[in-house]
């Protein structure tokens, strides 16, 4: 093992960015099952939610409940994901002052894409592919998780723990 590291760095870290991103990812699904359980069932925060481009209109997506709950989900996330991806992937020395910000710029913008996406693919998958409520709110952080490795790796590898 420790020759293929040596022979193959950036895959290796790329290896490593994807199997320590799953800390973050459990984070999110607990986040949002959890959310889904206080939101949704126990609160009854499903009064349909329109702002700005968040859309939580439909009956799968949830309402107020399901946008709080994805909210709380991806920002913390993307908070454990900073620790983990500079500490233990790209076992980073960057400045802790200059690091945080850029992420912050990149966890903003992967968390308000976030935030558009699952009452769309809630929809698509509800009202299209005829799944229940709960399977496709899963598959809505199912694809946000894959949306923000595709653009999380590059910026965090040549940007911000460089």
């Amino acid at each position: 093992m420790k020759k293929f590291i040596e022979a193959h760095p950036d895959l290796w870290q790329f290896i490593l960015f994807n199997v320590l991103s799953n800390i973050s990812t459990i984070t999110r699904f607990v986040l949002t099952w959890v959310g889904t359980a206080v939101f949704v069932s126990a609160m009854q925060m499903t009064s349909p939610f329109r702002f700005l481009i968040f859309d939580y209109t439909s009956e799968g997506s949830h309402g107020l409940g399901g946008f709080l709950t994805f909210l709380i989900a991806e920002v913390m996330a993307q908070v454990v994901n900073f620790f983990v991806q500079k500490k233990w992937v790209f076992k980073s020395n960057a400045d802790f002052s200059k690091a945080a910000p850029k992420y912050a710029v990149l966890a903003v913008v992967i968390v308000v894409v976030n935030l558009i996406l699952p009452g769309y693919v809630t929809n698509f998958c509800i009202g299209t592919l005829h799944l229940n409520a709960g399977l496709a709110a899963t598959v809505a952080s199912v694809v946000n998780t894959l949306l923000a490795v595709v653009v999380s790796f590059p910026l965090l590898k040549f940007w911000i723990m460089k």
